[in-house]
């Protein structure tokens, strides 16, 4: 833990891009400063979004929780259940609009399109309309504009218990507790789609093995600490804690699974 006050800098554009390429050219040997990384960096180095950067220019030190994805429609919508909407949306693709908080491509746009691959549709019938963060995709589906939701359950709690949206699914390996503990995942209604929104660290490439263990060691006593457990519980987060090697190889792996996906999704053309 830090023995004293953090400074917080945003640096923000291209999705995360700008951050990490200033981590990359800017700050490659400073073993003092870090950086916030989700799926949505993972998912932009996949596809080549951060120019000639790669997964391996930085050193990824750990996790240290997830929320996961959910499909939710308003509570006017007459599908009741996932399948109710699988049907209609294999029936008639185009008549189905989705509204996610990511740019096409990202985020809430990937968890609608592997939904759609998982169902036989053909990702590219899928209407996509991106907005400026959940909560005006949010305002969407209330207002009738837009047909699904594919956002984060910690984006829709507030409007289900307010019993604005009804959620189809969760994008979990299980259930989850808390408002959506009586909602299904996609896999218990046959869909094999999980969205694990984790949040985690990565500092510069070039500080020492040394440095590195160091970080690793404080991202350690950090998932351990109650404070934290505190502060993550009450900022909806799920515990998903992976450090240091074990945490590379998770990134790897997840680049390399998003490259593919992207690929076979038509996102990514040789």
């Amino acid at each position: 833990m830090s023995p004293g006050p953090v400074r917080v800098t945003n640096i923000p554009g291209a999705g995360g891009g700008v951050g990490y390429a200033h981590a990359v050219t800017q700050r490659s040997n400073h073993a003092n400063v870090f950086f916030s990384a989700s799926p949505a960096t993972t998912l932009r180095l996949a596809q080549g979004q951060f120019g000639h950067l790669t997964v391996d220019d930085v050193r990824w030190i750990g996790a240290v929780g997830t929320e996961y994805g959910i499909i939710a429609v308003s509570r006017d919508s007459h599908w009741q259940n996932l399948a109710d909407l699988m049907a209609d949306w294999e029936r008639d693709p185009s008549s189905i609009v989705v509204a996610g908080g990511s740019a096409a491509a990202g985020q809430d746009h990937m968890k609608v399109m592997l939904l759609a691959r998982a169902a036989g549709i053909i990702p590219g019938q899928v209407r996509y309309v991106p907005f400026d963060g959940g909560g005006e995709a949010i305002t969407a589906l209330l207002g009738g504009f837009v047909s699904i939701f594919p956002g984060e359950a910690s984006e829709a709690e507030a409007q289900l218990e307010a019993g604005n949206v009804r959620v189809l699914a969760v994008l979990s390996p299980e259930r989850i507790p808390g408002p959506m503990a009586d909602v299904p995942t996609a896999r218990e209604q046959g869909y094999d789609v999980v969205w694990i929104t984790w949040r985690g660290f990565y500092v510069p490439g070039e500080i020492s093995d040394q440095e590195y263990a160091r970080w690793t060691e404080t991202m350690r006593a950090l998932n351990a600490s109650n404070e934290w457990l505190e502060l993550r519980e009450a900022n909806r987060l799920r515990p998903f804690a992976i450090v240091g090697v074990e945490f590379e190889e998770f990134v790897r792996n997840q680049v390399s699974d998003l490259e593919q996906l992207s690929r076979d999704i038509g996102l990514i053309r040789d």
